[in-house]
């Protein structure tokens, strides 16, 4: 495939559940200094050359912080992407969160502790602004879809990343219900901070696959992939409405995340 016939202008990051949303696309996999990116497939919807990244791989064989953030983005900004669309799976500490609601977070707390958080360790020392955690004009898109196509979605949401692979405690789940967290998942950081160093617009929906630990007796993959079964269907009706309707021109603070980030720049 020559290069020209990568490039992609709007990337799906897949989460639990939504390993296989193309069929019958290109499949390549590129290298970045980061490492060697999973099968990345790209296909055209409603006209449009989209790229899809499974982020735990094709069989669900890559663990949460065993993702290799930096070499899934990186790969995605090389292939020429501007904007990403992605989901998670993510436990409901907010009691009016229920499982196999839908929820579009509008802000993020990072309780990892190993990840690698940056694309920038050396010189120019580079401070984003992450005032919007998520691209407001995807933020807006994706609402608006999947209030035409569902009936039960949370437009407001805190969403806390924990490290995993294993579920939270009752007692963690308490600190971040009284942080004012609204759901928690394992993929949500860094992922919306390196799309932001790279200018790349970035937000994400989200369903709730079950309630966190302590607000229900005990949690399972089995519960994950049964509400998973139930709302990924309409999951992906939600994002392919979005990226047909995503205007071309990017009207959002994303694209200039880099203007007064750095130190010694004039």
């Amino acid at each position: 495939m020559r290069n020209s016939e990568k490039k992609a202008e709007i990337a799906i990051i897949g989460g639990t559940g939504l390993e296989e949303f193309v069929k019958d696309a290109e499949t390549i996999r590129l290298g970045t200094p980061y490492g060697v990116s999973p099968q990345i497939f790209t296909t055209m919807l409603h006209g449009r050359k989209v790229a899809f990244l499974p982020r735990h791989g094709v069989h669900h064989a890559i663990p949460p912080h065993k993702i290799n953030f930096r070499a899934n983005i990186y790969a995605l900004y090389s292939l020429g992407v501007k904007r990403i669309l992605a989901t998670n799976a993510v436990g409901a500490i907010n009691p009016k969160f229920k499982p196999a609601d839908l929820a579009v977070p509008h802000d993020l707390i990072d309780f990892t502790k190993f990840r690698k958080h940056t694309f920038y360790d050396d010189a120019p020392v580079t401070h984003i602004d992450f005032s919007q955690p998520y691209c407001p004009q995807i933020r807006h898109l994706l609402i608006e879809n999947a209030k035409k196509l569902y009936p039960h979605v949370q437009t407001r949401a805190v969403i806390v990343c924990t490290e995993g692979p294993r579920f939270e405690t009752p007692a963690e789940i308490e600190m971040f219900r009284r942080l004012g967290c609204d759901v928690v998942g394992m993929t949500s950081s860094p992922e919306a901070v390196l799309a932001r160093e790279l200018e790349m617009c970035y937000a994400t929906i989200c369903y709730v696959s079950n309630m966190a630990a302590g607000i229900q007796k005990e949690l399972s993959t089995k519960e994950v992939h049964t509400i998973a079964e139930q709302v990924m269907p309409i999951l992906q009706k939600i994002l392919i409405e979005t990226v047909r309707v995503l205007p071309q021109k990017r009207d959002c603070p994303c694209a200039k995340a880099l203007t007064q980030a750095r130190f010694g720049n004039k």
